[in-house]
């Protein structure tokens, strides 16, 4: 009895261990000799045995540092507490280095490449300033519309309060996107420690010819570390004084869009572009009558989101489309943005047999290697089986060829004679009501025009616009004239149900603002003003104020 359940203890001891992870990831792969970085080792063990084993990193790294801390983590959507350890690692030298897999227990993590490149800033003799800004471009030269990466760098050594600013980054003929948020560090320059905080930007020149990018200030306040004259630091908020640093300004030759591009394609400038699909189900199971999901996702390295443009599919005989709005994305990667777009669409075959889809190509330019490129889907045929579900009913044309039974013969009569009986006295009713004179309502039916008025202006002071849409009709209705009449004769009408058409119908779902349709409304002049020489009319206005 007892071995089967320390079998059974092992097993779920098994179980659990094989549900745990222990994953590392760093804040970049990208650094300069002398910079520190962090990598993150998580346990999702919220209280795990023992501590990682770091002896494998110091034949590459110096271990400046280690901190612990339990936080939430989130994995596979189910959220628990986790086990993270932070460690400062410093490269001993340039080069590609690569981050061994450490061991927690029975757990290993993956392998991390890094490159580490020999830094500008340490070899500069010139950098002795307390504070100072490096500013770099990625390359010296770009295609129009094609990305850049601008990385400032502030360096400091000395500590400054958290108060310190950067000056926004704004061009006119460059559209700017910033990557992530900015990333601290330390790094050593002239043997002397510094922090650092990084900013970097994707900048995308609109316009070719030469592109000069502004210099940025930074703003911040040193720590003060010298006593007052009772020999006591001070203890002031911000005590110390205001350094203010500029970046250089930096010169970029925006090259053309090249001669060779195709003049009919849209104008892509890439470093590289993946074109996917994806199918649910499978296009192997295609039936006819049954819908199937083809999901089109073209991914662009040096672009964002915004720039890809639309997969163009045409009509296919036998295929109905019903495609979905498309989904745009841009992610923050090491090298600039990486932008996505996905387009779905439901494909519903209205036939079996064969039908072909045709290829799906993007012609794009690599930035890389500066030449043309075609990237493209190729051609597939979808095999659609028959569906029992929709077998072919008779046609109509057969049915009404077919002639009806004796029986049923004098129902179709009858029907067809009290129609007409029907028809001939409703006429008849109808010929009489118009020699009967017009008889004067004595009462208004439906809500009086006040309660109308009072509905239009509370929809409007709410700023709703299906709401002022409906009030406004339903008071319109009342009026002795049309509404496209009013807006004719009053132009500030015509406006305002121009700004609330637009709100209800455009694309961009502009916010609305009703005071502007509520003022026309109650400075409208009646049409008997409008018509009558000015001076001859003593009329009060149709809505007192």
């Amino acid at each position: 009895m007892i071995r089967p359940f320390c079998t059974l203890l092992l097993c779920l001891l098994a179980w659990t261990a094989l549900g745990e992870e222990f994953t590392a990831r760093v804040d970049r792969t990208r650094l300069g000799t002398g910079e520190t970085l962090e990598l993150t080792l998580e346990s999702s063990d919220p209280a795990p045995l023992g501590k990682p084993d770091l002896s494998p990193l110091e034949e590459h790294f110096e271990v400046l540092g280690t901190r612990q801390v339990n936080r939430p983590s989130s994995t596979a959507g189910d959220l628990r507490n986790a086990t993270h350890w932070i460690i400062t690692l410093l490269p001993r030298r340039p080069g590609q280095l690569t981050i061994p897999p450490l061991r927690l227990g029975d757990r290993q993590t993956q392998a991390i490449v890094l490159h580490v490149q020999q830094s500008a800033v340490e070899t500069d003799p010139a950098r002795l300033a307390p504070v100072f800004i490096d500013a770099t471009l990625d390359r010296e030269s770009v295609y129009v519309q094609a990305q850049v990466v601008l990385t400032l760098r502030i360096y400091h050594s000395v500590s400054l309060y958290d108060d310190s600013s950067l000056s926004p980054l704004q061009m006119t003929d460059a559209r700017v996107e910033a990557l992530g948020a900015p990333r601290t560090y330390e790094t050593t320059v002239n043997g002397v420690r510094h922090g650092v905080i990084e900013v970097r930007y994707a900048l995308f020149p609109q316009h070719s010819g030469e592109l000069l990018i502004p210099a940025q200030a930074f703003t911040a306040t040193e720590v003060s570390r010298t006593p007052d004259r009772n020999g006591l630091l001070p203890f002031g908020p911000h005590s110390g004084r205001q350094i203010r640093v500029e970046s250089p300004t930096i010169p970029l030759t925006v090259k053309a869009r090249p001669a060779e591009y195709p003049a009919d394609a849209p104008w892509l400038p890439a470093r590289a572009l993946i074109l996917s699909e994806n199918w649910s189900p499978a296009p192997e199971q295609a039936r006819a009558g049954e819908s199937l999901t083809r999901q089109l996702t073209l991914k662009a390295d040096g672009l964002s989101g915004a720039q890809l443009p639309p997969l163009v599919s045409p009509t296919v005989d036998g295929l109905r489309r019903y495609p979905d709005q498309p989904q745009l994305a841009s992610q923050a990667g090491e090298r600039g943005l990486i932008g996505s777009r996905e387009e779905r669409e439901a494909l519903v075959p209205t036939r079996d047999g064969r039908i072909e889809l045709p290829a799906q190509e993007v012609v794009w330019w690599n930035t890389v290697h500066d030449r043309l490129e075609h990237t493209r889907l190729p051609a597939r045929t979808l095999t659609v089986a028959e569906n029992p579900a929709l077998a072919e009913e008779p046609s109509q044309s057969s049915i009404a060829s077919r002639p009806l039974p004796r029986q049923r013969l004098w129902i179709w009569q009858l029907a067809s004679a009290l129609l007409f009986c029907t028809t001939l006295l409703g006429f008849g009713l109808w010929w009489r009501a118009r020699r009967q004179p017009a008889v004067l309502r004595s009462a208004i039916v439906g809500p009086s025009p006040r309660s109308l008025l009072d509905d239009l202006r509370r929809a409007c002071q709410a700023n709703d616009t299906q709401a002022t849409r409906q009030a406004l009709d339903a008071w319109a209705r009342q009026q002795p004239e049309t509404l496209a009449a009013m807006a004719a004769r009053f132009v500030p009408l015509s406006d305002a149900l121009d700004g609330l058409n637009g709100a209800l119908y455009s694309e961009s779902g502009q916010r609305w603002q009703g005071e502007e349709l509520w003022q026309a409304i109650r400075d409208l002049p009646s049409a008997q003003e409008t018509g009558t020489a000015p001076g001859q009319s003593h009329l009060p206005p149709l809505y007192p104020r």
